[in-house]
């Protein structure tokens, strides 16, 4: 990478945990390859540890769900416009948006016909499975996307709209954790505070509230009825932990914050609702069942068939191109059939070693690490011109 003369300055805003994640390991490469960058955002923990002025937490912006956007709608303006006012006042050289799509567009739209900014878009929002107009706004007011799934290079090339796949930023933390960990005593039982000897059930319910709420309870009703295992819930990220104890009591589950990725290496099989987890979980190589509760299952899974533009909700079937695991989502969720695929992945050995062939496959698609470092080099590349 050539000499940078001057530092950047660079506005991220990342809406949500697997945002503030990736955000704040592309700060990290943009810092090791541009030492003297100056980082403001919305974001996370996660991007606050890297340096930098926090503007707003996510915690604050993660709504989910028409009813609650609209409860919340007039605090959604405010932070809008917060944040439009701050990115002028900073004068960054680019912002770079973090998925989030019905906030970041937005703020794209501002910044390139106000401001007149470059603007560079990380993890492409998922326009392939609905929205697909949002293309009209890349066009206008997004210089360069950076896409995470190896399926969306062609898909935009389709639209004839030119983007970079850069790997994926879930294999660059899996591969840095297993790294690190393989460097250090194991404790995560120890540390947790769980039986030596029982198998592990990992429960991975979702990072914003309304999630856990909608399907935790399924999640533990069905796991606590296999008694010769723990359940173990993995806190999400910027939930306090004592948050879960409504949900904990009756049931002998732990939850362990913080620690979601020694969880899927210890684990025997996972319920997992819908997200970046899925993946983590087949980057480790758990077994695992896709648990999503929608209100109106049946009227949302017929949306959901009839009008969206994929067959899959879990990034793991949406890579492979087939079902690799089971989803359970809308309609096709419910107490039976979780009980039902759980007790698959835990004693039907044929289907879990048919499940880890094709983790291998999906891992071999996404290719190799690196997708972070790829990102900042093509930032700095693209847009430190004339500093």
């Amino acid at each position: 990478m050539r000499h940078i003369p001057n530092k950047m300055k660079y506005y991220l805003i990342a809406g949500e945990a697997s945002g503030d994640l990736h955000a704040a390991n592309l700060m990290k490469e943009l810092k090791r390859i541009d030492p003297q960058a100056e980082f403001r955002f919305l974001g996370g923990d996660l991007m606050q540890a890297v340096g930098g002025r926090l503007v707003k937490h996510y915690r604050e912006m993660a709504f989910m769900g028409v009813v609650p956007v609209l409860l919340h709608l007039p605090a959604i303006l405010r932070t809008m416009q917060r944040c439009r006012e701050d990115i002028r006042r900073y004068g960054p050289d680019v912002v770079v948006l973090v998925d989030y799509p019905g906030f970041n567009l937005k703020i794209a739209k501002y910044v390139k016909t106000k401001l007149h900014l470059p603007v560079c878009y990380y993890i492409s929002p998922k326009i392939w499975a609905w929205k697909q107009y949002r293309i009209r706004d890349f066009r206008r007011y997004v210089d360069r996307m950076y896409c995470i799934l190896p399926f969306e290079e062609a898909f935009y090339r389709k639209l004839d709209y030119p983007v970079d796949y850069v790997g994926n930023p879930s294999v660059d933390s899996v591969a840095q954790y297993c790294e690190e960990a393989e460097r250090r005593p194991d404790t995560f039982r120890q540390d947790a505070d769980l039986a030596p000897d029982l198998p592990l059930i990992a429960l991975l319910a979702g990072s914003r509230r309304q999630e856990i709420k909608d399907n935790l309870p399924t999640m533990l009703k069905v796991a606590s009825a296999y008694p010769g295992y723990q359940a173990v819930i993995a806190g999400a990220p910027g939930i306090d932990p004592a948050w879960y104890d409504e949900f904990v009591q009756g049931y002998p589950a732990k939850v362990v914050s913080g620690k979601t990725y020694p969880l899927l290496q210890h684990c025997t099989a996972a319920l997992v609702t819908s997200g970046t987890a899925t993946l983590e979980t087949a980057l480790f190589r758990a077994p695992q069942v896709v648990c999503y509760y929608t209100p109106w299952a049946r009227l949302a899974g017929f949306i959901f068939r009839r009008f969206f533009h994929t067959p899959y909700i879990s990034l793991v079937n949406l890579i492979a191109g087939k079902e690799v695991v089971r989803e359970l989502f809308a309609d096709r969720f419910s107490e039976q059939a979780v009980r039902t695929e759980l007790e698959r992945l835990l004693h039907d050995a044929p289907y879990r070693s048919r499940m880890l062939e094709d983790y291998n496959e999906v891992i071999r698609v996404l290719g190799q690490s690196g997708a972070s470092r790829r990102v900042a080099q093509h930032i700095l590349k693209r847009f430190s011109v004339g500093k």
